[in-house]
């Protein structure tokens, strides 16, 4: 089959950090399997477990889905040195697949963007999507119900997104900086062809975009596709796929053959090289990470990698007719973006999931042209965990942000 494919919006960039990164081969009863399968120590939320400990506000703020579904978020009003009269326009943070809110403060607080913004001024809003550690309930179902599990990116998009970025809107009156990295470049590129999304938005910065899945060079993710892995999912019956679980590490192991996969350089097989990411912290960032997600969100980003599209997820000629009223899935029409909308990029040479030649088509589809920054022995992890990209990359970032969100209250 020929392979287009990008990986799954940030696919599975921290599923394995500690098998990749040690060079352990996975197995049911390596030291790699026992750590995926840890939950992270401690009570309480985001903010008692990471912020409050250092010294930063941090509240807890829980909404509502129109489809049911209970979301975090977590409010840093100000930095831990800055008054609270001080705080800035307000920034949404949005995670990638697999992961939750916590990966903006997974590094040191003179290393995580989280932090960083705080402390220059910036009041920071975080978001945690649906069956992640943080958004685990539902007004009707549980965890263990099929339904819990009947969505995928594009539910992220048009009722988490929406319920979030309206509750941030609301609270603060002003409009909203918008940072997603990977899965939440998906989603934000997706609401934001959604008019009652666009308006609460007064900038957009997007670290290692995703919309077209077309040159995934992951040699992890192009196997799973090839064997077909979401679809065999489906058919057994495992509408939550959570990587700690016996049934992860045995989806890990299938994969990790020795001929198709060198699991001995995990992390590089999913994300593609990474210059700068600090293995030292490994065990740290399996305390969090990774979160669950659902089948069909995987089902959804497959289908994406081997169709080529940025679409709608695919229900079958007859469902797409019942639920769309056309027999194809709509696409999601970038250029339907406002072009009055300023939109920074940050990507890299080495990324195999953000590729550049698929993030160079979705500037062209753009109908305006976003302020870019490239650099080249950057993978996709490092835009969110490099030791360096305080200097290689936050600055800039706060640079745009302060130029194009500072005064937008309504």
């Amino acid at each position: 089959m020929a392979m287009a494919g990008h990986a799954p919006g940030g696919a599975l960039p921290l599923i394995l950090l500690v098998v990749s990164c040690c060079g352990l081969v996975v197995s049911g009863a390596s030291p790699a399997a026992a750590a995926l399968r840890r939950v992270g120590s401690g009570s309480g939320g985001l903010c008692d477990q990471l912020l409050l400990p250092l010294g930063y506000p941090c509240t807890e703020h829980n909404v509502e889905t129109k489809d049911g579904f209970l979301l975090s978020l977590q409010h840093i009003p100000h930095g831990k040195n800055k008054a609270a009269d001080s705080t800035g326009p307000p920034v949404f943070l949005q995670h990638g697949l697999f992961q939750g809110g916590d990966t903006w403060f997974i590094n040191s607080a003179e290393q995580s963007l989280g932090y960083i913004l705080a402390d220059n001024g910036f009041d920071v809003w975080i978001g945690n999507v649906r069956g992640t550690r943080w958004s685990k309930g539902h007004s009707t179902f549980s965890v263990h119900d099929k339904l819990f599990w009947d969505w995928s990116w594009q539910e992220l998009a048009e009722y988490d997104l929406l319920a979030m970025l309206g509750y941030v809107y609301t609270v603060t009156q002003s409009k909203i900086l918008y940072v997603g990295h990977s899965q939440g470049t998906i989603m934000g590129l997706a609401a934001l062809t959604m008019p009652e999304i666009v308006k609460m938005i007064s900038s957009s910065a997007l670290l290692c975009p995703i919309s077209y899945l077309d040159h995934v060079s992951a040699s992890f993710v192009l196997r799973a596709v090839a064997m077909h892995l979401d679809q065999m999912l489906v058919t057994m019956g495992i509408h939550q796929l959570n990587f700690r679980s016996d049934m992860g590490v045995q989806i890990i192991d299938s994969l990790c053959d020795g001929e198709h996969v060198d699991c001995n350089n995990l992390l590089s097989a999913i994300t593609g090289e990474n210059c700068c990411f600090n293995t030292s912290r490994i065990d740290y960032y399996l305390e969090y990470e990774p979160h669950p997600s659902s089948t069909k969100n995987l089902h959804h980003l497959f289908q994406m990698i081997r169709k080529g599209t940025f679409a709608k997820y695919d229900y079958g000629l007859l469902g797409n007719l019942r639920r769309y009223g056309h027999l194809r899935p709509p696409a999601f029409d970038l250029s339907s973006i406002p072009e009055s909308l300023p939109i920074w990029m940050g990507y890299g040479g080495l990324d195999a999931l953000a590729d550049v030649t698929d993030v160079q088509r979705t500037i062209r589809e753009l109908g305006s042209t976003p302020e870019l920054l490239y650099i080249g022995d950057y993978g996709h992890i490092d835009f969110v965990m490099s030791v360096k990209a305080k200097d290689d990359v936050y600055v800039d970032l706060i640079r745009f942000l302060r130029e194009n969100g500072w005064h937008n209250s309504y």
